[in-house]
C-alpha cells in the first residue's frame, strides 16, 4: 500500500494535501502534479512524498520550474513497484518503454500477478539468480540526491540514516509535520 503526499512552501508555512497517483505515469507528470499545488506560484518548493509500507520512501523535490531532483530510499525495493520503478528508472537513466512489458505485469505493492511474496516475484522478474541483467541492475540502498534536503533543514548524512517512519522525521524537521499528519 502506497502513501503519497504533498508538501508546499507557502508564506505561512507549509500545507499539505494527500494526492493520487493514479494518473501518474512519469516523473515529468509527478512534477506537473507537484507544480499544481504550488499556492503562491511557480517559484514555491513543492516536496512530493511516496511511501510504500516502511519498505521504501522516496522524495520528489520542485522548485517552480526547475527539473524535479529525486531520492529514493532504496532503489533495489523501489524498483519493485510501480512507482518506486519510475523514479528509480529516472535516476538511472532507463527508458520506461523499455521495462513497461516487465512492470505491467507487476502488482501496485511490487509483487508479480500471482505471486504471493516479493522473494517469488523477484525471482519471477529478475531470473532464477533474483539478479537483474547487469545491464538493468539496480543498485540496494540510496539513490539520487541526498542532499535534496539540505537547505530544508534535513542533511544529507541524517536523509541517509533514516528508515522506519521516515516521512514522519522529515516533516518535523521542516516544521510540518501536524500539516503530513492531518492528510495520513
Amino acid at each position: 500500500m502506497y502513501f503519497a503526499a504533498l508538501l508546499a512552501r507557502t508564506e505561512d508555512g507549509w500545507e499539505a494535501s494527500d494526492t493520487e497517483l493514479d494518473d501518474v505515469e512519469t516523473l515529468s507528470d509527478l512534477a506537473d502534479l507537484a507544480r499544481e499545488a504550488a499556492a503562491d506560484g511557480a517559484d514555491d518548493t513543492v516536496l512530493v512524498f511516496i511511501e510504500q509500507e516502511d519498505a521504501w520512501f522516496g522524495v520528489v523535490r520542485v522548485d517552480g520550474e526547475d527539473d524535479p531532483r529525486v531520492f529514493v530510499s532504496d532503489a533495489a525495493v523501489a524498483a519493485r513497484s510501480s512507482y518506486g520503478a519510475m523514479l528509480t528508472d529516472e535516476l538511472l537513466g532507463h527508458d520506461q518503454d523499455d521495462e513497461e512489458d516487465e512492470l505491467d505485469t507487476l502488482d501496485l505493492d511490487g509483487t508479480e500477478d500471482g505471486y504471493e511474496d516479493e522473494d517469488e516475484a523477484a525471482t519471477a522478474v529478475d531470473g532464477p539468480d533474483g539478479d537483474a541483467s547487469s545491464d538493468d541492475a539496480v543498485p540496494a540502498g540510496p539513490l539520487g540526491e541526498s542532499a535534496i534536503l539540505a537547505d530544508l533543514g534535513v542533511s544529507e548524512g541524517r536523509l541517509l540514516a533514516l528508515d522506519g517512519d521516515a516521512l514522519v522525521t522529515i516533516a518535523d524537521a521542516l516544521g510540518a509535520a501536524e500539516v503530513l499528519e492531518a492528510v495520513r
